[in-house]
């Protein structure tokens, strides 16, 4: 399929799957403005390297998604959004009673709240190009729970729901909102942990992943960046135009225990 002629805006995006995801908009022919809250001169590389691997426009702009109106400014300096990937999010584990607030507060800011600022600043562009898809990344842990997560499982569990409400506000329109609900996914984070695990453990790299990162995952294997980027790409697709208001679970069987 192509997407030539549409603006892919998503946010978080200048590694892992906000990268994947981006990369893979790019080569079904989107334009793209990858975002975070950096302004260093390999952040503009990368947007520009992607323009020239796959021919497109793309961007780089700065902005913190802990912050409302710095949202709402990314989508109006994008100057288009045909699809918004909210993809932004941080997190931290903790006991409830132990969870610092200010933890608190930047995992509902970033991964929850910056979603509400940037599809309420991107719908009005949508329906004035009279098309639109709202894909916002949710987790496993939007559907399940796990301990010591409150925060990341309560902002996941809201995205859902949040995702839910679009979808009604605009089922009469063509305009789609979907989650994306991965697993575990290896991005370069979750890499880079895996020696230190392998050391805390006393364990090989494949008894880590199988036993520590995987235990809930009972494919035992990586989703891919890859994949979610295709998983979004499909998500723009016509084939795609009835899905809305619902999750798609990219997670190995971890959602099906």
């Amino acid at each position: 399929m192509t997407l030539q002629g549409k603006t892919a805006v998503i946010t978080g995006s200048n590694s892992g799957i906000g990268l994947g995801i981006a990369i893979e908009m790019a080569k079904a022919g989107a334009d793209v403005v990858i975002n975070s809250f950096t302004d260093r001169e390999d952040d503009h590389a990368l947007a520009a390297q992607i323009a020239a691997d796959h021919g497109v426009n793309a961007r780089y702009i700065q902005a913190d998604m802990s912050k409302g109106d710095q949202c709402r400014a990314l989508i109006e300096q994008a100057g288009a959004c045909d699809i918004l990937i909210n993809n932004a999010g941080i997190q931290h584990v903790a006991a409830i009673d132990e969870f610092p607030q200010d933890k608190w507060d930047a995992i509902i800011a970033i991964n929850m709240s910056s979603a509400y600022h940037t599809t309420a600043a991107a719908l009005p562009m949508m329906r004035a190009a009279g098309w639109g898809r709202v894909i916002n990344i949710a987790s496993a842990h939007g559907l399940t729970a796990s301990p010591y997560k409150s925060a990341y499982v309560a902002a996941k569990h809201g995205v859902v729901g949040m995702t839910k409400v679009v979808a009604l506000e605009t089922a009469r329109e063509p305009i789609t909102a979907n989650a994306i609900c991965p697993g575990y996914v290896l991005t370069p984070l979750v890499e880079a942990q895996i020696p230190d695990t392998m050391k805390e453990y006393n364990m090989s790299r494949e008894e880590v992943v199988e036993n520590v990162l995987l235990t809930r995952q009972p494919s035992k294997e990586f989703a891919t960046v890859e994949q979610m980027g295709g998983t979004a790409v499909f998500l723009c697709s016509d084939a795609a135009a009835q899905i809305t208001g619902t999750t798609i679970s990219v997670d190995g069987g971890w959602t099906a225990l």
